[in-house]
């Protein structure tokens, strides 16, 4: 078959919870092409260096500096009808001359053909809003739910047991329709393309942890990564490792001592083994509540040494982090 998979471009999680999916179909011998644009393509490019890419339709998104994201809502809305669009007819001019046997969209909405078999990626089948707009809710998930049925089918990165679920109300319950749970989808999933199962979280690859007691895993849309950034920069003790999530930069490790007793290392990003072993030798782990950075940690059995901080007016992100605490303790339950 020939696989065209794109990732939505906002933050990394789309497109690093795509890799085991593409994995998996290159083992079984199909041809993959990647789609998508901004950092995600760029990280993409770097995962997968001999696969062919093609550059789709740009989405430029920005949060609030405070703690209100309802305005860049509604600034985001234009953008993306735009961006809907445009991807959706760039597909079709595409399809006309690559005859794609299958279509899959992280999340990119207007990513489907009527010709082709097209399956959409989505852990939110429920939108959760601010509460000032949570009057809105409603009408958020029928639009959602217009989007998502112009496809063949629904991939949910998460459970069905919703008892197990990551994703909590977020995918549970599913509505009706061609609606599959998939499991978790992490690109530190065994590479065996065996399913991660709870209670078999932990990686299934042998390493040498590199120790720092605390890591700091930055990612996001700006502001909000720098200002977390230097939140962190500012309160941190000890031997901290700070991964900046900064795509394009080179791989430069620099090292400060802000204070007395606290010696901190900067790098722009790491690759899978790296960032595998100083998460696994890490005591203590700071990060967003992304769903893919949720999906990274469990698949890594490391889930219960984070601190999750949600981005700031993020409702999703919110959810996410207060769902998470009372999940259970997976130290215990993943032994």
């Amino acid at each position: 078959m020939k696989i065209l998979i794109a990732p939505l471009n906002w933050g990394l999680g789309h497109a690093t919870r795509c890799v085991p999916l593409i994995r998996q179909y290159l083992k079984e011998g199909h041809e993959v092409v990647l789609g998508g644009d901004g950092d995600s393509l760029v990280w993409l490019y770097r995962y997968f260096p001999t696969l062919r890419f093609i550059e789709l339709a740009p989405l430029h998104l920005t949060y609030n500096q405070g703690s209100n994201q309802i305005t860049a809502m509604m600034r985001a809305i234009p953008k993306l009808i735009r961006f809907t669009i445009a991807d959706h007819r760039q597909l079709l001019q595409l399809t006309r001359a690559e005859h794609w046997d299958l279509i899959i969209s992280d999340n990119r909405f207007g990513l489907f053909s009527r010709k082709v078999r097209s399956v959409y990626i989505t852990h939110q089948l429920s939108i959760r809003l601010p509460r000032r707009l949570c009057w809105f809710e409603g009408v958020a998930r029928a639009i959602h739910r217009i989007i998502y049925r112009k496809y063949d089918e629904v991939w949910v990165p998460d459970y069905l047991d919703s008892e197990q679920s990551l994703s909590g109300v977020l995918s549970h319950p599913a509505p009706r329709g061609p609606i599959r749970y998939i499991g978790l989808q992490s690109r530190f999933t065994p590479l065996n393309g065996a399913t991660l199962q709870r209670g078999n979280l932990a990686a299934q690859q042998p390493c040498s942890p590199e120790v720092y007691p605390t890591v700091c895993l930055l990612s996001g849309l700006e502001p909000q990564r720098t200002i977390l950034e230097e939140e962190l920069m500012s309160r941190v003790e000890g031997e901290v490792l700070i991964i900046r999530g900064l795509i394009g930069r080179p791989s430069t490790y620099s090292t400060l001592h802000p204070r007395k007793g606290t010696t901190i290392t900067l790098v722009p990003y790491l690759d899978d083994e790296s960032l595998r072993r100083v998460l696994l030798g890490a005591k203590r782990i700071i990060c967003r509540s992304g769903y893919s950075t949720i999906m990274d940690l469990a698949a890594l059995g490391v889930l219960d040494k984070a601190e999750l901080i949600p981005t700031p007016g993020q409702t999703e992100q919110e959810y996410l982090a207060e769902h998470i605490k009372n999940y259970g303790n997976y130290k215990e339950n993943n032994r």
